[in-house]
């Protein structure tokens, strides 16, 4: 196994002191004996054990930062040539290290300038160095490998297709899809990208830019982050682009992405994007990073994605003039509240997703309050009307139901939706407004670039309120019926019986019950996606989108 057992070296063992010759004999052939049956036994795929995806992440070790080298061959029907260096630091003894890596073709490995032997598990990259890494030490792996924006063989995501290009769709578990990782939110890291392409394409990747180098016919663009990142937020964009900057509040760097052709057109859109940022800054505090930006890309993907510093939405959201526009900005508002929550601060399980989802979805419907008129309360009536039905469909919203084999859209439903937006609204409603935002400023700037979990919200407000709100958070967050809304005793929510199937498509934008098809990757006309319940499309004019 990758954790093999090995002997304690370590000087000064107070163990080792007391331990007799010949005992020390015996048990250095038991240890020996024990080490060349772990090196014997065939590699296996590892995970973290996460309850909804154990098999993402691996143990063992801590990623400190990757360095993504790739090459674009002009073309997004063949694979992309690619050598992914990752710096790390081992937290256990290791004779083996698993990478998670499942779509593209390993040419070598190396582990800290030394060839190493490798194997293919499962969805897990196996690497054997010619040497074993001691807990507490650093370690580099370089992995030369092709990167494939092909679709896998019942996958989906990773790469997505664009007319002219490329772009990352990695949530919730496909960034292995693109590069070798330790594929997981709670693990996250430092990114640099160099990209090369041929010449008359444009690259924007996460964090800023750090150089261009032009040499002959390609052009090699390099980024980086000044922020940790999860994986499943990498972002590359390859195209026909025109990059638009601006300036957003304090001086921000924003910078959006968009075709080339489409950006007079676009523009409008665009320019709302700094106020947007001052109206989250003076709910939530000051923004995260180091940039932000609008990815438009044209591709049919059916959804919108919050990748960090650059987010992912389809083209066409905008250009479609039957969306309302109140309706189009809410959306817009509802990624970038993801740079806070679920970016900045990351779950440290995907069952603590509701955090991310709940609380863009509020800001996102709290914005169209503000500036549309769109009551927050009649959709936070609707969603409890509807919340019931939810958790029979996907679990309560603090424990999601796991995806069922081959349709990993299953945690993405309504329940870490408007029902986890609806566990905000009863918060709020039970330890009024001026602690609830006191609860929500002080989220973001405790757990800035790092994890957090559902146990350390309710310590927060519990903290900030004065009282301890375990057992109101138990009923919210894992009951298996709605508890009454504080404040509202005539609120009622239908049985699931009666109030229809959970993921029937609203009949316009501002429902709830949006069909929340959290795709992680390309989602073509009538194409069967594994993560759903059926055909995936994206939505027609006046059909609400699928923010993410």
């Amino acid at each position: 196994m990758p954790l093999s057992p090995r002997l304690n070296r370590r000087a000064g063992s107070p163990f080792r002191a007391r331990t007799s010759r010949h005992r020390k004999a015996a048990l250095l052939a038991s240890a020996v004996s024990v080490c060349l049956l772990a090196a014997a036994a065939p590699p296996e795929p590892l995970g973290v054990g996460d309850r909804l995806y154990p098999y993402l992440g691996n143990p063992g070790y801590d990623v400190a930062s990757y360095d993504l080298s790739l090459t674009y061959p002009g073309t997004n029907e063949k694979p992309l040539q690619a050598v992914t260096t990752i710096d790390a630091r081992a937290t256990a003894d290791l004779d083996r290290i698993n990478l998670d890596f499942a779509h593209g073709t390993v040419q070598s490995v190396e582990v800290d300038g030394h060839r190493a032997d490798f194997a293919t598990v499962g969805e897990d990259l196996v690497v054997t160095p010619d040497h074993s890494l001691d807990e507490g030490s650093w370690t580099r792996i370089r992995v030369k490998h092709t990167s494939d924006p092909a679709a896998a063989k019942d996958e989906d995501g990773g790469w997505v297709r664009t007319t002219d290009g490329l772009a990352m769709a990695n949530q919730a578990d496909a960034a292995h899809l693109v590069f070798p990782c330790n594929d997981h939110p709670s693990d996250k890291a430092m990114f640099t990208f160099h990209v090369t392409a041929p010449n008359g394409y444009t690259v924007v990747a996460n964090g800023l830019p750090a150089g261009v180098d032009r040499a002959g016919r390609s052009t090699t663009w390099t980024y980086r982050t000044r922020h940790p990142m999860a994986t499943e937020l990498t972002q590359v964009s390859i195209g026909r682009s025109a990059v638009l900057h601006r300036e957003g509040p304090h001086g921000l760097p924003v910078r959006d992405v968009v075709p080339s052709a489409d950006a007079k057109a676009l523009e409008p859109w665009l320019a709302k994007t700094p106020d947007q940022i001052a109206w989250l800054e003076g709910k939530v505090g000051p923004y995260p990073f180091e940039t932000y930006g609008v990815l438009m890309a044209q591709a049919s993907t059916g959804f919108e994605l919050e990748t960090q510093t650059l987010s992912l939405f389809e083209k066409n959201l905008f250009t479609e003039s039957s969306f309302p526009a109140w309706y189009k900005e809410s959306i817009m508002v509802h990624e970038l509240s993801h740079q806070w929550f679920g970016d900045s601060v990351s779950p440290r399980t995907w069952s603590d997703v509701w955090l991310n989802e709940g609380h863009a979805t509020w800001y996102e419907a709290l914005y169209a309050e503000e500036s549309a008129q769109r009551s927050l309360e009649n959709r936070m009536k609707a969603a409890y009307a509807a919340s019931d039905s939810w958790r029979a469909a996907g679990g309560p919203p603090g424990r999601p139901e796991p995806p069922s084999p081959g349709q990993k859209i299953g945690i993405f439903r309504p329940n870490i939706y408007d029902g986890a937006a609806l566990v905000l609204y009863a918060l709020r409603q039970e330890i009024g407004r001026p602690d609830f935002e006191r609860v929500e400023r002080e989220w973001v700037r405790e757990h800035r670039d790092s994890t957090a979990t559902s146990a350390d919200f309710v310590r927060l407000a519990s903290t900030v309120s004065g009282r301890d709100l375990s057992g109101f958070f138990q009923g919210w967050l894992y009951g298996a019926k709605t508890p009454p809304m504080p404040g509202h005793p005539d609120w009622k929510a239908s049985s699931p019986e009666k109030s229809g199937k959970p993921h029937r498509k609203a009949s316009s934008p501002e429902k709830v019950g949006k069909p929340h098809r959290k795709a992680s990757g390309p989602v073509k006309q009538g194409k069967h996606d594994r993560r759903g319940s059926g055909p995936v499309r994206s939505p027609k004019a006046g059909e609400p989108r699928t923010p993410r």
